[in-house]
């Protein structure tokens, strides 16, 4: 059931899920392992610091996937000219104020072999920072449950040294009352009393080092330390099991489980591929575009549109009337040669003084036209093909960084492997040091309990004194607090272990 629970943390800690606000979380006064680990995860700032880096990865993806799109664009603008005079043939033309909008739409498409190599290399990317995430995840796991232990081992501590005090407060009742009848002398009240204040002292620093073990394993949770750490009690037993690990098993299971390991290999695959992209680089890159676009342009004062208008109507019809009166001159006229109105085929109303309303309407419309009555440009559609022919040694000098990186990583890789592979061996070694040391010590314990109770059986018929009680029980407690520190000792060298491995063993 334990060794379920604990694959159940681990597979929660190690999955990468998006960062999700949480609101502000609270100590429960009995803690299990499970929920300690799930607090961590929540709050822990060094986890989720190492979790931000999951969006940007996976954005990173979504970006290279979308470059083999077209890239649209849009833009638009509004303008306005001043009123002035412009100087054009030895002229000079007033100018009205005006107003202008325009708008263009584009696509461009660029195609060259990054634009189909890049989405493999932040893919994997994005892997090798899942597999980071995922480390961060292991490493939570092992801080918070080495954590957990040590106030487990201080609890245990704790009671150890209760049991001192209530050891030689016996003592020292049995020695002031043989000292009453007269069985033994005031040294022995004495040095009983000296047994139980150092028994006594040694419980304020147990219990000091205690709540300092339950501070420590609030702030790996990531939570401030603000409640009563003495309120805090764990509730996940822990129970010894010799253990049964092959080396070769181990180093098998880390070259598959372990994230960092595989992060690296991860960042390998994408090394090789910016390779192979680089080299690919001498190729031609393609770039077709096509864009729509409009204008507006509006004036402000109609009144010098209309003036120019009526001016080039006046100048028509009285060319209209001098061509009319050569015609007329004519000894043989042309037939339909000779405008019977000139003014009306000027566009001048019958006073020849004002222009037709038709006219004036025309102008009118013509010139409304800001802002959205737009004037199309024709499509444009473009090609572009580019050989790199001479860049200055710049192409080869990329080609060469990016094999530099493929080879430091490629050793980092194998460096890591190394080291995993080391760390298994020496844990492995300390985990099987750890158990036998809680062999011998439990048998020592076992050992000097029996000294003390032949020690305090002397001492009642009279044929052992007080300190050899004292020094019985001093026995026992160190060899209580040795087997302890075996106990915990071999915990967390497992602990190690699955840390070095990437993943839970029992």
């Amino acid at each position: 059931m334990q060794t379920r629970r604990i694959a159940a943390c681990w597979m929660v800690f190690c999955a990468v899920a998006p960062l999700a606000a949480q609101t502000p979380a609270t100590v429960p006064h009995q803690l299990s392992l499970a929920q300690a680990l799930e607090l961590a995860r929540q709050n822990n700032p060094t986890y989720l610091q190492a979790r931000t880096a999951a969006d940007p990865a996976a954005e990173a993806v979504k970006a290279a996937n979308w470059a083999r799109l077209p890239s649209l664009s849009a833009n638009g603008g509004v303008g306005y000219t001043g009123a002035g005079s412009q100087f054009f043939g030895g002229q000079v033309f007033a100018s009205s104020p005006t107003v202008q909008s325009n708008y263009g739409l584009g696509a461009t498409l660029l195609i060259s072999t990054r634009t189909f190599l890049t989405p493999a290399i932040d893919r994997a990317q994005e892997r090798a920072t899942d597999q980071n995430i995922s480390a961060a995840g292991v490493t939570l796991v092992s801080n918070v449950t080495s954590q957990y232990l040590n106030v487990l081992r201080a609890g245990a501590t704790v009671n150890v040294a209760i049991q001192q005090v209530a050891a030689d407060s016996v003592l020292l009742l049995l020695a002031r009352a043989k000292q009453q009848v007269g069985q033994n002398s005031l040294i022995d009240v004495l040095l009983a009393q000296t047994q139980m204040a150092t028994a006594q002292v040694q419980l304020l620093q147990t219990r000091q080092a205690a709540s300092q073990a339950k501070i420590a394993l609030i702030q790996t949770l990531g939570l401030p330390a603000d409640a009563d750490p003495d309120a805090l009690t764990l509730s996940e037993p822990y129970a010894l099991v010799q253990p049964n690990f092959d080396l070769a098993a181990l180093r098998d299971m880390a070259r598959i489980s372990n994230p960092a390991v595989r992060a690296l290999m991860e960042q390998d695959r994408a090394n090789r591929l910016s390779v192979r992209a680089a080299r690919l680089d001498r190729l031609p890159t393609m770039s077709i575009s096509a864009g729509l676009s409009g204008y507006t342009q509006q004036f402000t004062n109609e009144g010098i549109l209309l003036s120019s208008r009526l001016q080039s109507a006046q100048a028509a019809e009285a060319n209209c009337s001098f061509q009319n009166q050569i015609l007329l001159g004519l000894t043989s006229p042309i037939p339909g040669g000779i405008i019977p109105d000139c003014k009306a085929y000027a566009g001048l109303d019958p006073s020849g003084l004002a222009l037709q309303p038709g006219i004036t309407q025309q102008i009118h419309a013509g010139n409304s036209a800001f802002p959205f009555n737009f004037t199309g440009n024709p499509l444009s559609v473009n090609l572009n093909i580019s050989l790199p022919i001479w860049d200055g040694y710049s192409r080869s000098l990329r080609i060469s960084q990016a094999e530099a990186t493929e080879d430091a990583g490629r050793q980092s890789v194998r460096a890591q492997q190394l080291a995993a592979d080391a760390q298994i061996q020496t844990q492995l070694l300390a985990v099987n040091t750890a158990w036998q040391r809680t062999v011998i010590q439990d048998t020592n314990r076992v050992t000097a309990r029996q000294q003390l109770q032949l020690a305090q059986d002397r001492y009642r018929i009279g044929s052992g004194t007080a300190l050899d009680v004292a020094n019985a029980q001093t026995a026992v407690t160190q060899s209580e607090a040795d087997y302890i520190t075996a106990v915990f000792d071999y915990h967390l060298a497992v602990v190690a272990l699955e840390n070095a491995v990437g993943r839970p063993l029992r």
